[in-house]
């Protein structure tokens, strides 16, 4: 295993969402776990590609949805017929269709903030700096070209083997990336 001590990884360049997918196919069947693409637009299958788990954060949203639909039903509960018990109009104290409205705005508030949050914590954001923001290459991805990032610190990650595969794969520039 060859590295340079100060090197954060490869950086390989590609010029359509057809050689970029074929391209992750390959990273991924090489065996690679620390690498990412970046792409200006959405690639139908990307995600397959990568070999990419399922994400979690459609449970944990949909978890905090129901805690927050709970609480919301149990407050409106103990508010209206314990701390404050008010008749309404002849209403009695629990009147589940007067706590609807508020009760659905609560567990909307909880699912999306918890997406918000839940979203920065998995992706590790807040990332201000970013090794491939050095490149002047990289400046592409937002408009018309495709990137793969490899780590230096994947257990696979050999400098020329690694730089050999991604550009057998289609690569039109292969650079290294210094943190």
């Amino acid at each position: 295993m060859s590295t340079k001590s100060n090197l954060w990884g490869v950086l390989a360049q590609y010029e359509n969402p057809h050689a970029i997918y074929k391209a992750c196919e390959q990273v991924r069947d090489a065996g690679y776990e620390q690498w990412d693409a970046c792409v200006p637009f959405p690639v139908h299958g990307l995600d397959k590609a990568m070999g990419l788990k399922a994400s979690k954060l459609p449970w944990i949203v949909l978890t905090m949805g129901i805690f927050g639909s709970a609480f919301m039903v149990l407050f409106e509960s103990w508010a209206m017929g314990s701390a404050y018990p008010i008749i309404v109009g002849g209403k009695p104290l629990f009147s589940l269709p007067a706590f609807v409205p508020v009760w659905y705005e609560a567990t909307v508030l909880f699912s999306c903030v918890t997406a918000f949050f839940s979203n920065w914590i998995l992706n590790g954001l807040p990332r201000p700096h970013h090794p491939a923001f050095g490149s002047k290459a990289f400046e592409r991805v937002t408009d018309d070209k495709f990137f793969i990032m490899v780590e230096a610190t994947d257990p696979k990650f050999d400098l020329e083997k690694t730089k050999a595969l991604l550009q057998g794969a289609g690569a039109t520039l292969v650079e290294e990336l210094e943190p």
